[in-house]
């Protein structure tokens, strides 16, 4: 099972987002993790629409993108999804979860179901088949820097035995160690910021490769 490694641009240079996003694509990246926040689902202020189609007209990079934002269903047009993307949505979010996969799905992307650390497993068991796997947060949703919540990694292990063809996708301090413990727990695709592709510790190149060796 290949793992798709998506470094989350939160984590990057800001001011230099075009030469960092070519450098990580050259060191190996598969997507480039946007995070939109819109400061009412979760407390910050992240990325956004017009952001989105500057890096697919300047650099053609496959996004993967995380809608932390609420309502969802009715602001898919605000953003440039398109083939070879993959969009997460909250199920927290919505009232329509799988409304809003198909929304995604007919733009040609790729549609996952993110579900908080505190939100059940369960929830997906009845609309799995509207979507193409599922974000799991092993932080609470908002920002950089946390601390893995360890039953996050169990969390995975059952979604891996109950949906074994799915992405699963982990978001949160994914570092050398806990990645090892997500990707042997069954996670195909990891979101990585600080703690790993991001750290001081490697160049992006070394970091990815690292990450890859999982």
């Amino acid at each position: 099972m290949s793992v798709l490694i998506c470094p989350s641009l939160m984590c990057a240079d800001q001011l230099d987002l075009k030469n960092e996003i070519n450098s990580l694509i050259k060191a190996g990246a598969d997507l480039m993790h946007i995070d939109v926040m819109d400061g009412v689902f979760v407390p910050n202020i992240q990325l956004g629409a017009g952001l989105m189609q500057a890096i697919k007209n300047g650099t053609g990079a496959p996004l993967d993108i995380h809608l932390m934002i609420e309502a969802p269903h009715g602001k898919l047009g605000y953003f440039p999804i398109g083939e070879g993307d993959i969009v997460s949505v909250h199920y927290e979010s919505t009232p329509h979860p799988a409304r809003v996969a198909d929304g995604i799905r007919a733009k040609g992307a790729k549609a996952l179901l993110a579900l908080n650390p505190g939100t059940p497993l369960s929830v997906f068991e009845d609309i799995s088949d509207c979507f193409d796997g599922l974000l799991i947060m092993t932080v609470n949703p908002g920002y950089s820097g946390q601390k893995l919540i360890p039953k996050t990694i169990d969390k995975i292990r059952r979604a891996r035995l109950l949906y074994p063809d799915i992405i699963i996708e982990a978001d949160g301090n994914v570092s050398f160690t806990t990645a090892k413990e997500m990707v042997k727990a069954g996670a195909n695709a990891l979101v990585c910021g600080t703690s790993s592709v991001f750290s001081k510790e490697f160049d992006y190149k070394t970091s990815i490769e690292r990450l890859k060796k999982l």
